[in-house]
């Protein structure tokens, strides 16, 4: 199986290098702009082959998407952060252009791979993605709730002092700090809700934690996180390749789950070898479905901006 990953940048290389030590895939291409940058960061990847034990192989090119031919997955990690003074609209503009350039020469070469969208604002570039590539719905996937549930459950693994792969939880909503919804109600320690063991106040904590977990990485390192965003990825990737039809929260099209139509937001759905197999269409509380409809708002305004474009 083939995955390539485009754009060479901290995400970009940290897919591959999970991809590559957890052999989901036998071939990885990494793509970026920068003359060097891919082929220096694939080789260097897979020097650690020897030592690691895993097989896949990983080549780096510039610019080159023959290279990337018939691949299975595309993971797309290009754009631009958004800088000081810059507006909403600007960032949206500049890489929606980069997007928009992306998809066409991916699918030029790889007309039946599934996308898996990482660039920002994430839902409303998984949603140009989907709507100019002209793919299935299933086949256009952002991973946005993958990661925010990952450090939803980080947050309560913290709090309980237990294990973390012994939490389970969900995000659902947009990939924002202001629009992620973390589902409290539903998180539960090795199947007991967590609400048995944590207080409101701290059950609270660990939601606002996870809202500016993105924020507050950023703050720390001076950019971007990139660790748990490629093993996000690579946690996608695994689940459509093996066809593990792992329940995962993903911005996907929605057509009248949740009450929504016309726009990509996370949802838990169910992954596996067709990309989207199905969406859970979970029965949400008043409070939950009030903070999905601002969500939607929010995201669907970040959406106008594409009409411009």
């Amino acid at each position: 199986m083939k995955v390539t990953v485009i754009g060479a940048g901290n995400v970009g290389s940290s897919c591959v290098e999970y991809i590559a030590i957890k052999s989901i895939a036998s071939d990885i291409v990494l793509l970026d702009i920068k003359k060097g940058l891919a082929e220096g960061k694939a080789l260097d990847l897979m020097q650690t082959s020897t030592t690691l034990g895993f097989n896949s192989r990983i080549l780096g090119v510039t610019n080159d998407y023959k290279a990337t031919s018939n691949s299975d997955v595309v993971v797309i990690t290009s754009g631009i952060p958004r800088k000081p003074g810059m507006t909403r609209e600007e960032l949206i503009g500049i890489n929606a252009g980069i997007v928009k350039s992306v998809i066409k020469s991916v699918l030029s070469n790889s007309p039946n791979a599934i996308i898996i969208m990482v660039s920002n604002p994430m839902d409303t570039m998984t949603y140009l993605a989907l709507k100019i590539s002209n793919l299935s719905k299933n086949k256009v996937i952002g991973m946005g709730g993958a990661l925010d549930s990952s450090r939803f459950k980080t947050y309560l693994s913290i709090a309980l002092n237990k294990p973390a792969n012994q939490i389970e939880g969900m995000v659902i909503g947009g990939h924002g700090d202001t629009t992620m919804i973390p589902l409290i109600r539903l998180a539960t320690y090795n199947g007991i809700p967590v609400s048995n063991f944590l207080s409101e106040k701290e059950l609270n904590k660990t939601s606002s934690d996870t809202m500016v977990g993105g924020a507050t990485l950023t703050k720390l390192l001076g950019t971007s996180a990139w660790y748990a965003p490629g093993a996000s990825v690579s946690y996608l990737v695994d689940s459509i390749l093996n066809d593990r039809r792992l329940l995962i929260p993903c911005s996907v099209l929605l057509e009248g789950e949740y009450k929504q139509k016309d726009i990509c937001m996370g949802v838990p759905c169910i992954i596996g070898k067709n990309g989207v197999e199905s969406i859970l269409d979970l029965e949400l509380n008043s409070d939950e479905i009030k903070k999905f409809e601002n969500s939607s708002a929010s995201v669907r305004s970040m959406n106008e901006d594409l009409k411009d474009i």
